[in-house]
């Protein structure tokens, strides 16, 4: 069970240290680490030096990142939609195909 309770924790960002605190010191660690990576990538392509000019375009990259998720998550929820709207046609007639096999057997029985 996670602690509701914010605990400090220092994380590495681009060489500098940041003390943070939140519930969850290891979810912290890890986004710290994602943008860490972002920066360092963006700096190894020698666009820039300047730390706050790596962090927007870091950040640029990481908000691309997040807005081709969500029109994927969109994407896939349209599908599943899609999907559950068949599933619901079909098995609308495969029970009516059903009950109309049940109605002549009755009548065949009788």
């Amino acid at each position: 069970m996670q602690n509701s309770v914010p605990q400090s924790v220092t994380v590495a960002i681009y060489d500098q240290n940041y003390h943070l605190r939140g519930v969850d010191p290891q979810h912290i660690e890890m986004l710290s680490q994602l943008v860490d990576s972002k920066m360092r990538a963006v700096s190894s392509q020698g666009a820039t030096v300047d730390s706050l000019r790596v962090a927007v375009l870091a950040a640029l990259n990481i908000a691309d990142e997040l807005m081709e998720l969500r029109e994927r998550h969109r994407e896939l929820l349209d599908s599943l939609d899609h999907a559950e709207t068949a599933n619901r046609h079909r098995a609308h007639s495969l029970a009516s195909m059903l009950d109309e096999a049940l109605r002549d057997e009755y009548r065949v029985a009788v």
